[in-house]
């Protein structure tokens, strides 16, 4: 089982944490990755994309010219897809662009996430995130000092209205909590940033299928 550092708010090792094998330390699934981002990336798209076909197109259905005898091609109606202002002959119309994956393959995306996110020493450990006030500078001091840059996500083991609020207006920072972890945000994240009951959160959640 790999062994990480536990630091406080202050950057200094307090102790070690010995993470689970079984949900930080597997060998990443690529396969189940994509097909779990792709199916997010679905997921998340509204299908409301429209076009009208000839049949709903209101321009008058009347023939243009007569069939023969004018020298010009035969045309029946300026509905037609070839006509500017036609109807449109194979454009996208409201559907559901939902894709199902099974609950095994989701977590086993997020254990994929968060073992390659420890393989590539991303994951901070810390033993409490706590702030003093609400206010936004606390909570970029603290990640200055732990040296956290760029896009981060911390992670609580229970919703903590302070540190919410603090966080909110930084935009390269996020915090969630274990049951709200989102693997597209996981991937994304430069830097992982979870406290000691966060990690028991995360493995208890995750340790069981």
């Amino acid at each position: 089982m790999a062994q990480v550092s536990v630091v406080n708010m202050a950057g200094e090792v307090v102790g070690q944490i010995t993470l689970d094998d079984y949900v930080f330390g597997i060998e990443p699934n690529a396969a189940v990755l994509h097909q779990a981002v792709v199916a997010q990336l679905a997921n998340a798209r509204r299908g409301t994309s429209d076009t009208k076909t000839r049949g709903e197109i209101n321009i008058s259905g009347g023939k243009l010219w007569r069939q023969k005898g004018t020298g010009r091609a035969r045309q029946g109606s300026r509905r037609a897809p070839h006509w500017r202002g036609g109807g449109v002959a194979f454009g996208p119309h409201p559907r559901s662009y939902e894709q199902r994956l099974p609950r095994k393959m989701r977590r086993l995306a997020l254990r994929s996430a968060l073992s390659a996110a420890v393989a590539d020493e991303k994951l901070v450990v810390l033993d409490g995130f706590v702030v003093a006030a609400a206010k936004t500078r606390e909570v970029a001091a603290a990640l200055k000092t732990l040296g956290v840059a760029g896009k981060a996500m911390i992670v609580l083991p229970e919703a903590d209205e302070t540190v919410t609020k603090a966080a909110r207006n930084l935009p390269e920072l996020m915090t969630v909590v274990p049951s709200t972890m989102n693997l597209l945000d996981l991937l994304s994240r430069d830097r992982v940033v979870m406290t000691v009951d966060a990690v028991t959160a995360v493995t208890q959640w995750l340790g069981v299928e």
